[in-house]
């Protein structure tokens, strides 16, 4: 009983807590916009001037103290007006991105900016803002900071750590500033390289480009909000490099030719011709021969032979392990990207709200079209592993193996594992973790934070879950 009235006044804290770190993150972002790294040396240098100058009001030797105050008060007193001023005019601007992104790694744009004033514009610098990173109040109560358990109470207490952790968080990227400034002269036009660097992967939506004007002192800068048509950016999930790996069933080929019309397009060697069959597709109409005989005749083709895998995404962790969710996607894309899938087919099959299966390789999409998936899947809150199961076995007959990847490993992962591996499926496991991998894991454990040392130390061969 007396547990509830503590719980509610540490809850209670917490939403004082957020409210005051949420206004200080925005009266913080509104100056940092606006005032210029020298601007807060020079507004420091004010400060500490005139509390000495009030200190000791008497003091012969107050000269020098009193000189860097009429100075430094002299160039705000300049320099905020003249900034003020200051405006972009009729600036427009508009956005040249790459197709793809990749998290962690560098992205080079270019934006065209145009002046159709008649006046030109001197030091004018871009700068990309992204989406506010401010934690709702339901994400700052329930989260926990990774290392909160080791801090003091007093850091415990007022959970700044976990703002600014969560703060890191959702800043979906770094940078976004231009290199240098421009001069748009009236009536041209500017490219302006702006680099950034994406901090996770997803769709980032870019609909907030600002123009900073500063002052000729370079104390304080105007920002306005530039009129530029929005743009997304694509950022795939982190992918490394695999050892040429061999999957488990690679001598259990899926039949072509005719069986697979409808799903890659007909396939096989000419082999001769024959008189038409209800279903033959229209495309193999042999149109001389049937001008000839009068008859309607097809090309003959022989079935081809080709792989089909799969791959199986866990989309369920478990609270607090959002990180090896990341971990697997990153897994998946690896695969994804390395297995070549001009000679076969890839399906990737997940949960999200519903069961989703995602076909690429020959005949069909491109490998592309997986990684373009893999940024946007998000996690389960509930676990839905028989949905899972139920949705890799519809297709156990059409599959040479499966590609499993896990996040973590647990008694309902063993249970799903096991379920495949019954019916006669090929299955191959690979499983985010922290530490070593758990006793009785049967399949590759990838150590968080280690995906590149792990990653590249599989063999060739991969080992395939055994029954029983």
């Amino acid at each position: 009983m007396k547990e509830a009235p503590k719980a509610r006044t540490a809850d209670a804290l917490l939403r004082r807590l957020h409210r005051t770190y949420w206004r200080g993150a925005a009266l913080n972002y509104f100056f940092a916009r606006r005032v210029r790294a020298t601007g807060f040396g020079v507004g420091i240098a004010l400060a500490v001037t005139t509390v000495l100058g009030v200190a000791q009001p008497e003091n012969q030797q107050q000269f020098h103290v009193y000189l860097v105050f009429s100075l430094t008060a002299a160039l705000f007193a300049m320099a905020l007006p003249l900034a003020f001023f200051r405006k972009p005019g009729a600036l427009e601007a508009r956005r040249e991105l790459p197709r793809y992104a990749t998290a962690g790694e560098q992205v080079h744009c270019t934006i065209h900016l145009r002046n159709p004033g008649t006046r030109d514009l001197r030091s004018v610098w871009l700068h990309e803002t992204p989406p506010d990173p401010r934690p709702p109040l339901n994400l700052f109560l329930r989260a926990r900071e990774p290392e909160e358990a080791t801090r003091n109470a007093f850091d415990r207490t007022f959970a700044y750590y976990r703002w600014q952790w969560l703060m890191d968080r959702l800043r979906l990227y770094e940078g976004g500033q231009s290199a240098h400034s421009v001069d748009v002269p009236a009536g041209g036009t500017v490219e302006v390289p702006v680099e950034l660097t994406p901090a996770r992967r997803g769709v980032i939506r870019l609909d907030d480009l600002r123009a900073l004007l500063p002052d000729p002192f370079g104390l304080f800068q105007r920002c306005e909000k530039l009129p530029t048509p929005p743009a997304t950016l694509t950022v795939l999930p982190p992918r490394y490099r695999l050892p040429p790996v061999e999957l488990p069933g690679s001598g259990r080929f899926q039949i072509g030719g005719e069986a697979a019309t409808n799903a890659i397009g007909t396939s096989g060697e000419f082999v001769g011709l024959r008189e038409y069959r209800p279903g033959d597709p229209i495309r193999q109409i042999h149109w001389k021969s049937w001008a000839r005989t009068g008859r309607p005749i097809v090309r003959e083709l022989e079935d081809t032979f080709y792989p089909r895998y799969g791959l199986v995404l866990d989309t369920f962790p478990a609270s607090g392990h959002e990180l090896l969710f990341e971990d697997a996607v990153s897994v998946a894309a690896s695969f994804a990207s390395t297995i070549d899938t001009r000679e076969s087919l890839l399906d990737l099959m997940f949960i999200k709200d519903r069961a989703h299966t995602v076909t690429v390789g020959r005949g069909m999409a491109r490998s592309e079209v997986l990684l373009e998936v893999l940024a946007g899947v998000e996690p389960e809150t509930v676990p839905h592993f028989d949905t899972l199961a139920n949705l890799v076995l519809k297709h156990r007959e059409e599959l040479t193996s499966c590609l499993v990847v896990l996040c973590g490993w647990s008694e309902e992962r063993a249970a799903f594992i096991r379920q495949l591996a019954s019916q006669g499926l090929p299955c191959t496991v690979l499983a985010t973790g922290t530490g070593p991998a758990p006793t009785g894991f049967p399949g590759h454990w990838i150590e968080s934070g280690q995906l590149a040392r792990d990653l590249g130390s599989l063999p060739i061969r991969l080992k395939p879950v055994v029954a029983g």
